[in-house]
């Protein structure tokens, strides 16, 4: 069996936050024991709720915070021992809003020829010659080349990200809701776009998200993150079709459908989520969970291994 590209083992993250003049520091686990491997050439997509760890996870993997306990191993190699510059060649992000991402003050050449001229790649002619394939294999006029972020629409703004991200020849890139300040109409060009690369090119994406038609219709694989745990990890059709824990059935149900004689979807969570700094007892869903009894309330359900999936619940939905 191939080794994972990627391996996250049992990374946690633990911010001391205040709890204002006169109260004590709060401790607050954005990532409370994640572990999951990513195979090359796939996709895993990673949902959840806003506030479940997924942002702060991806920040770890691209070096932009330290995990407190845990390792990332890249081809076997803890990529702690990685410098900067040996990461960032590896592992590159797309950010969700291509305008806050690209310096305003730098022309569409500069914005992709830097990570070469950081590296050291190539001479200031090769490094041109770089920059208009990696602009023709993303769709965008060599015209533009001069041009700046705010002269170009939303979409090529993106495809200048990910021209970016790209022209360095990573192995992994970490999509971040890489679509979701776009407008609907050039959205579905982003994702076809990602699919070609990732079949021309042979990347390995990590696709962070909380739309789940994006994920289903990117993803080979997804995990769900609730409160800083992956609490189910699946084959993408598996997860979509059968569902094992209620958490994962309450997102499903809340997708919003075509048919108008469905309605409103409910998805029985309520509008609160949870304080991370102050997880419930237990199984951290047991509150929002409609099976919930009280086993739940005071024993942490541990990972069950079944079918090529993993799902963290006592009842789950075999």
């Amino acid at each position: 069996m191939n080794e994972p590209l990627l391996e996250i083992k049992n990374i946690r993250k633990v911010y001391r936050i205040s709890g204002g003049m006169f109260q004590r520091r709060r401790t607050l686990r954005a990532v409370n024991g994640v572990s999951f491997a990513v195979d090359r050439g796939s996709v895993l997509g990673l949902v959840g709720e806003s506030g479940c760890g997924k942002s702060t996870l991806a920040k770890i993997m691209l070096g932009l915070e330290t995990a407190s306990e845990g390792k990332i191993l890249l081809e076997g190699q803890d990529i702690a021992a990685l410098s900067c510059r040996q990461r960032t060649r590896r592992i590159q992000p797309v950010f969700q809003d291509p305008y806050a991402s690209l310096n305003p003050r730098k022309s569409i050449q500069a914005i992709i020829s830097l990570p070469l001229q950081v590296h050291k790649v190539g001479t200031t002619a090769e490094q041109n010659v770089q920059v208009e394939k990696i602009m023709d294999l993303m769709g965008l006029p060599r015209r533009v080349r001069y041009n700046y972020p705010n002269q170009l629409s939303g979409g090529q703004r993106q495809r200048v990200a990910i021209a970016r991200a790209l022209i360095m020849k990573p192995e992994l890139v970490i999509c971040d809701e890489p679509t979701s300040a776009l407008d609907v109409s050039v959205q579905s060009q982003i994702l076809n776009l990602l699919i070609d690369l990732r079949r021309e090119l042979g990347l390995t994406y990590i696709l962070i998200s909380h739309d789940l038609a994006v994920v289903e219709h990117l993803a080979s694989r997804v995990a769900v993150m609730y409160l800083g745990r992956i609490v189910e990890e699946a084959p993408t059709e598996m997860l979509f079709k059968k569902p094992l824990h209620p958490y994962t059935t309450a997102l499903l149900t809340s997708v919003l459908t075509p048919d108008p004689e469905l309605g409103l979807p409910e998805t029985h969570l309520g509008v609160a989520y949870p304080n991370p700094s102050e997880p419930p007892s237990g199984c951290t869903f047991h509150p929002r969970c409609p099976k919930a009894v009280e086993r739940c309330k005071v024993k942490i359900p541990q990972p069950v291994l079944k079918d090529g999936r993993m799902v963290e619940c006592h009842f789950p939905n075999y």
